[in-house]
Formats: structure tokens, sequence, C-alpha cells
């Protein structure tokens, strides 16, 4: 069985010095310098392979980027808070001594209400963090027995993640070998049963809510625990966050337990900022695969894998027509850019084209990155008098989040082809726990909203225009909770989906790498027949977030992709 000691056995990895002269051949080529890419690079050089990265920009980490897109203010561009990282890649790659920090915040979520004070008091709101105590007192707001259901809805979605934690560190399971494979490969097949037994076990009585949470609208299962409106609607953007669904849309109630999932400092559940942005993750993960021996390159673009006659995979071609040989390869990228660009088409059946174009990547998502020159000032909240920031400025800010039907009319805007008039917005100001993305006084603000759609209404492609009015429309509603918003704004970027995709390599803008649908799960991710990170050209591997167990910054799919290739090289 393959587990994560699979590269004991096979040499020492040799330390040396980062090579500056790319090579005709390498043991394994990594297409893509993700997160999962560097992952997987890191593994198996440790394992004694000797692996290459090739990124196509100028900068690693795919959409775990920092970049300074205006002068003195850097930006998490796209993936903007870090949580899911698996803690034993974490603890594997050193990724601490090779200079991962985070900055926890706590408390992490902040849900202003867009009303009157009453009383010459400030409107309502809802902060959440670690503490129970204060927790009950904020929900207590709005609903006295809600504040005494969410540490036990806490505790349950809790209980839940701990059970299917070892299907996230282990390939799903290989139907295919087991009903035809060779003996040899039905028994190793077999024992990827065993982390969906220690799953059912684990479970127990509690595997039927955890059928709802896959199957159910996350309202249904809101809808049990709580009555009031703010706290539902906060917690159903965990939902649907980054998802063209709605929370009353089937299956939307999985992503739920992404808001419990992680585990940042030992603590569970918890999401903090990278210190110099979600740069600092890839940064530290490549200083570790270099620090074992890995070359790293950027600005190398591939544009093809190479398969010869007995259709294996040997290697890749750069655009420039450098061609690279390897064992193996690994790529990084979506399904569709791996199996509709970069194999060569003949090499694959018609049938496993067609599944490959049904692959949902639908995404609702424009990312807007802002810098101002002062905190924002929320009606709800007051600045202090010093300027200094507020527990809340640290936090996750939801805003339009009063009720669900908020969040539900901006869904069916977009469905129609029309970017939400009041969309779903989160806003995060990372600088104020760290002090290095921004001059003196001033912030970087990440703007993550919802829901935009790919293609505008009639099939119209977006334009600098529609950008324009979608961010001032956004602006507008942050100013309507914040006034005085709009005037500390020195500078913008904005990233409707076709910008998520044309930069980042997102395939239609979805940053999961394909929808985290209950369809596009587990061993029907991407696709049933190369759930296990193997393709149908020998050779070539996914190692990216469209494979199990998905999207985030998590790393398990480079891991597990590295520890398979690692398990099939022993087996020869």
């Amino acid at each position: 069985m393959w587990s994560r000691r699979a590269w004991c056995g096979l040499r020492p990895a040799t330390r040396a010095s980062h090579v500056t002269a790319l090579k005709t051949r390498y043991d394994a080529v990594v297409v893509g310098g993700g997160h999962n890419g560097l992952i997987a690079a890191a593994y198996l050089q440790k394992a004694g392979l000797e692996t290459v990265v090739l990124e196509r920009r100028h900068v690693l980490g795919g959409a775990a980027v920092s970049e300074e897109i205006i002068p003195g203010f850097r930006f998490s561009r796209a993936s903007y808070l870090l949580s899911l990282l698996r803690p034993h890649i974490y603890k594997d790659l050193q990724l601490q001594k090779h200079g991962l920090k985070v900055y926890m915040r706590d408390p992490h979520a902040f849900t202003p209400m867009l009303e009157e004070g009453v009383g010459g008091r400030p409107p309502r709101s809802l902060l959440l963090g670690s503490d129970s105590e204060k927790n009950m007192q904020e929900i207590g707001k709005f609903s006295e027995k809600d504040a005494r259901a969410y540490p036990v809805f806490q505790s349950h979605l809790e209980k839940i993640a701990r059970a299917i934690s070892p299907l996230l560190d282990a390939p799903p399971v290989d139907v295919a070998a087991i009903n035809e494979g060779s003996l040899r490969r039905r028994v190793a097949a077999l024992k990827t049963l065993r982390p969906l037994l220690q799953c059912g076990l684990q479970l127990g009585k509690n595997l039927p809510d955890f059928y709802q949470l896959l199957t159910a609208p996350a309202m249904k299962v809101l809808n049990c625990w709580f009555e009031s409106e703010p706290l539902k609607a906060t917690l159903a953007t965990d939902a649907v966050i980054g998802a063209m669904v709605s929370p009353r849309s089937p299956g939307s109630g999985y992503v739920l337990l992404h808001h419990v999932m992680g585990e940042l400092e030992k603590e569970r559940g918890a999401w903090g900022y990278v210190e110099g942005g979600m740069g600092g993750v890839s940064d530290s993960i490549a200083s570790s695969a270099r620090a074992h021996g890995a070359s790293i390159f950027t600005e190398k673009e591939v544009t093809q894998v190479l398969v010869n006659q007995d259709g294996c995979a040997t290697g890749i071609v750069l655009k420039d027509g450098f061609e690279i040989h390897s064992k193996v390869v690994l790529s990084n990228a979506t399904p569709h850019v791996t199996f509709g660009q970069l194999t060569p088409q003949s090499t694959l059946t018609p049938d496993f084209l067609k599944a490959v174009s049904q692959i949902d990547y639908t995404s609702p998502v424009t990312k807007i990155n802002v810098a101002v020159d002062r905190l924002p000032n929320f009606l709800a909240a007051p600045n202090r008098s010093d300027s200094l920031p507020g527990p809340h400025h640290q936090c996750s800010i939801h805003i339009n989040c009063e009720s669900v039907d908020v969040l539900e009319k901006a869904y069916q805007e977009c469905k129609h082809g029309r970017p939400s008039t009041r969309p779903m917005v989160e806003v995060c100001i990372p600088s104020v726990l760290d002090p290095t993305l921004a001059p003196s006084g001033c912030h970087v603000i990440s703007i993550f909203s919802q829901f935009t759609p790919y293609w505008l209404e009639g099939g119209r492609a977006w334009t600098e225009n529609d950008k324009e009015k979608y961010a001032d429309s956004v602006f507008n509603w942050i100013e309507c909770y914040a006034p005085g918003f709009r005037s500390t704004i020195v500078g913008k970027e904005v990233l409707a989906p076709p910008d998520l995709e044309r930069i980042f390599g997102l395939t239609g803008g979805n940053i999961f790498h394909g929808a985290m649908s209950l369809d596009q799960l587990y061993l029907a991710r991407p696709l049933p027949s190369v759930s296990s990170y193997r393709s149908p050209v020998k050779g070539l591997y996914l190692c990216g977030s469209g494979c199990h167990p998905g999207g985030g910054v998590m790393g398990a799919a480079g891991c597990n992709a590295a520890l398979m290739i690692l398990a099939d090289l022993k087996r020869g």
C-alpha cells in the first residue's frame, strides 16, 4: 500500500543548490508551479526522483501568489486566506523553517447590518471568533435560541470534519482496478478501501448527517439549527463561496465543512493571513523543494505533453520548442487544460474527451484588489479615535448578509447572465495584522464577490467598462455600510471570471479547478476513470485541485499524486 512513507524505500535525495540551467532529462516533470505542483515536486525530490517544475508565469504559486500590482501595495492577488493546508504537509516539508509565517485571525467573521440604530446606538452587527461566550453574546442579539445552538452546531461539524480527514489524505477507491485490473493491481486497489472504512467507523451514527451535508441544500441544514437570518446568511456564504450555486441548491451543504475542516497552529477551523501574502505559502514550499534538490523555473510555458508510440508520456515541449524528457509527467493544470490542450488528442478516446468536456467549471467570482489610504469606518463598528484597527477589521467582513433572500436574489440574477445588483461581498484587510503589505497607515483590501457570470447576458464578453461598472456597484454597497470608503481608494484591480482564467489558468474562472458538486467529488473527481491521479496516458498524472479532494490551498492533491507515482514506480 502506498503511504506517506512510500518514498523511504527509494534512493536518498541529493541535496543541491538551485540549478540554473534547464536540462533535457529529469525523472519527473511538473507542469505548473501552483502550490499542489510544488508540493508534489517536493515529495518526489525528497524520495530521490530528480524533479523539475515549469511555471508559465513570472511568479510561482498559481492562484496562491503575492504581487505588487499597485506600487507600494502587495496583494494576495487571487487566493487570500490559509486554513486548509494539510498539517502533515506543513510538518513533512518543514514549511515554518522555510519561511512560512501565519497571522491568526480572532475574531474571524464580522457581519454588519444595513439598518438604523436604535436609541442612538449604532446598527447591529455579528462578530464571531474562538471565544464561545462572546459568540453567544453576539448571536444572542438576534436569537437566544441560536446562541445556545451555535456551539453545538460547530462541534457537530468538527466531528464530521475529523471523521472524513482520512479520505483527504488518500486516493479515492480505485474502482477500475478492483473490477478490471490484474490480480496484483486488484490487491493494491483493495487497500484504498481502508480510508473509506476508517471514515465510516468514525462517522458512526453521524453518517446520515454527513450524507445530508453532501446532498442537501445548505439552507435545509442551517434551518434545522437556526432561526435568525443574519447568522444563517453569514454561515451560508461558506457553503456557496466560489460556487455557482445558491444556499438553496441541493448539495451546497458540503462546503460548510470547509469552515471547520482546516487547521492552523493546531487550532481546528482557524483561518489566517500569510505574512507577505499568499505567495508566502508557495515560496516556502518551493524553498523546501529546492532544499532537497528540485529545480524550479518560471516563464517556462509547456505547450505539449510528449507521448510515444506505445501511448506513454515521455516528457514535455516548451513554447520555444525545447524538449524535456522524463519518466513521469505531472500536470498541475486543470483537467480541461491537461487533456484538452496539452495532451495529443489522438492519444485519448472520443468518449474520454467528451467526458472531459462535460466537467463543470462554472464560476460566479469576481475578485477586486483595492489599495486604500485608511481603514473603512463601519457604521456598525465606528473606528477608534486613534485610527488603530478594531477587532472586526481583521475578520472576513460580510457585506449584504442581512438575509439568505439577498444571496438567493444575487444568484438568480447571475444565472440569467447579469452581474448581481446587490452582490455577496466578503472584505478582508490582511494588512491589519501584516504590516509588510502596505505603506504605514495604508492598507490592502481583498474583495471576493459573487455572483458574476463568465459570459454576460446574450453571450457577450466582459469589457473594461463592464468591470468598472461592476466594481462601482460593489464599492457603492460597501459605502452603505462604511460611508467614505470610496474616498479612501488609491488604486484597484478588477478580476472577472475570464481574467481569473487568463491570468491564473483557472478554467472558466473556477477557483477550485472544477465545481465542488457531488457529481465531481471523491471517486468522480474529475472523472471516475481518472480519480486516482493517473490518466489514460501511462506516465501522465494529474496533481492539481481538479483532483480529489478538491480546491482550496490544501495541498492534498499534490501530495497524494506524488505518493501514488512513487508507489507505481516501486511496483514497476
